[in-house]
């Protein structure tokens, strides 16, 4: 259930910018001929011409929907282009959009802290670059304004004047405007001058909505698409919220949402406004109750994340109807195609980024013969992530194999699956500027000789791009003395018992190494989550298995080169 988060004190200036029809503008990128033609971006399959998952607005003005199908959108607009994403073990392939996605973040990122939402849309806090153009360059100073900003749509100020981009104009540089509306006319040009950045480096367009906070910013940013932008002053956000159906609000889309309709009769934010904050306490507890008093007023403390980069990877696909998969072999053969890809996505991760996931999970829908039991859902279940094709690949079928069993229980019945995903998550950054986990837990002033790292004795996982390396240290090892020495030479049997004496030392002395508790003890202070994934997972998210006599050494050296 969502939380009330508390409000920063000192006003913020805050974007959505959403691409416009993201996948089409990719495809008409890479095909010029598309373009001002009536195009959707469609995901192939065999029943009726697979869904469009984008639609161009040339094809929108023919009443083609996302919703339609390939065979459907044809009938109702003939002369369509429907572009297919690419495939890749028989299945979508989106890189392309993810690559080109990550071209826009690159530009709107230079501005301030960015959070990466989608493949096609971001979060910008541009609150610092706000205060020091307001600082530096105040709109009410400035000769001429930059011409993108006066195209803005202020919400409160009249859209249907004759003279509109001198209104806007206006109301960007007036003297007399309180100090949040300063700051969001800052964040207007700002944000007008990136989106024109944007599509003069990528040809890409994008609209976007400047408010206060992240929630009217998105509830903004599509209500004048394509390429335009909304501002919203807090003078204008009652009357804007007031008529807006309860659905739209972010996270009331689904049961919270149905909950407010059928238990208290919201269908509009105007119509949550006259509960008190107790009364919704009551209803739905505490936090949520506050959560929904305040964003029934466009108050919301959640902050922008500094995160460029995806909170997790995942690769799915759908086996609708006849398609479904009923027996284990079909399974596994989709699961180790899923997990190939998967396993690709965040060895480039750790490559390019230096990032590390933790925690594999398995997702699947699934229905069974007997009806009368349907309706339990299939149990999603994780494990500690292995780094390696073939080891994601084994522990994905055990994750489904458990789930499997959780689902069926005592019946002994047949199954088929419908959805069938993995997914790669809790990822975190390596430490920067360190060589090794060993360096990092021993300290910045300890040293690694290079010896030491040296794993020629060991295979080498191919699937790690050679980037992880196990070495055993042999340098601990037992000696007998010069006296026994010599009482050995001088008798076979004793010799030999020597020779027995000798091996057990050894032996004990390898057994006895516990090196979970010096990781332990170096770890300590040092960083609680690497801590927790190290000792807790006992490394097996990098492929791992301690105690390291398992491998016959006595000290175990993990190296990940930069």
């Amino acid at each position: 259930m969502p939380v009330a988060r508390p409000e920063p004190q000192e006003p913020r200036v805050i974007a959505h910018v959403d691409m416009d029809c993201f996948y089409v503008q990719v495809e008409q990128r890479r095909n010029p001929e598309l373009r001002g033609q009536p195009t959707a971006v469609v995901q192939y399959n065999d029943w009726k011409g697979g869904g469009l998952i984008a639609v161009s607005y040339e094809a929108r003005k023919f009443g083609v929907k996302r919703s339609m199908r390939g065979d459907e959108a044809k009938m109702v607009c003939p002369s369509i282009n429907l572009v297919q994403v690419p495939v890749a073990r028989d299945k979508a392939d989106l890189n392309v959009y993810r690559s080109a996605g990550s071209e826009v973040v690159a530009i709107l990122s230079t501005k301030g802290k960015c959070e990466r939402a989608s493949i096609d849309e971001v979060y910008l806090d541009l609150t610092d670059a706000a205060k020091e153009m307001l600082l530096e360059s105040p709109p009410e100073l400035l000769e001429l304004i930059f011409e993108e900003a006066t195209k803005s749509n202020i919400l409160g100020l009249p859209s249907d004047v004759s003279n509109r981009e001198d209104s806007v104009r206006a109301w960007l540089c007036r003297a007399d405007a309180d100090y949040q509306d300063k700051l969001l006319s800052c964040g207007a040009i700002i944000v007008a001058q990136l989106r024109v950045k944007v599509l003069e480096e990528t040809q890409f367009t994008c609209s976007a909505g400047i408010a206060h906070n992240k929630l009217l910013a998105k509830l903004v940013s599509g209500m004048h698409k394509p390429a335009q932008q909304t501002v919203v002053p807090s003078s204008a956000v009652q009357d804007f919220l007031v008529s807006l159906p309860i659905k739209k609000m972010k996270q009331l889309g689904g049961k919270l949402g149905s909950s407010l309709q059928d238990d208290l009769g919201v269908n509009t934010v105007g119509d949550l406004l006259s509960f008190t904050e107790d009364k919704l306490q009551e209803y739905y507890g505490v936090n949520t109750g506050t959560w929904l008093w305040k964003i029934a007023r466009g108050i919301s403390g959640e902050e922008v994340e500094d995160r460029l980069l995806p909170k997790s990877h995942g690769c799915g696909k759908t086996f609708p109807g006849p398609k479904a998969l009923k027996n284990n072999a079909s399974v596994k053969t989709w699961l180790d195609r899923l997990c190939e890809e998967l396993s690709e996505r965040i060895q480039s991760d750790l490559n390019q980024n230096k990032r590390i996931a933790q925690t594999l999970t398995l997702y699947a829908r699934a229905c069974k013969k007997n009806k009368s039991d349907s309706i339990k859902k299939f149990p999603s279940k994780s494990c500690p992530l292995r780094y390696g094709t073939v080891k994601i690949q084994e522990d994905a079928m055990k994750l489904f194999e458990s789930g499997l069993h959780d689902f069926l229980g005592s019946q002994n019945t047949k199954w088929s699956i419908t959805s069938l995903s993995v997914s790669a998550s809790k990822i975190f950054d390596i430490p920067i500027g360190t060589s090794s986990i060993l360096r990092y837990i021993k300290g910045p002033n300890s040293t690694v000789s290079p010896a030491n790292l040296n794993c020629s004795s060991l295979p080498e996982d191919p699937s790690l791009g050679n980037k992880l390396y196990i070495a055993p240290n042999h340098e601990e090892h037992c000696e007998p003395s010069l006296s026994e020495k010599e009482d050995c030479g001088n008798n076979s049997n004793l010799a030999k018992q020597c020779q027995i004496k000798e091996e057990k030392k050894v032996s004990k002395k390898l057994t006895e190494v516990k090196v979970l508790k010096v990781l332990q003890n170096r770890i300590k202070l040092k960083n609680t989550r690497l801590r927790s994934m190290l000792i807790g997972t006992s490394l097996t998210l990098l492929g791992v298995t301690l105690p390291a006599v398992a491998h016959g050494c006595s000290t175990l050296k993990i190296s990940i080169q930069p």
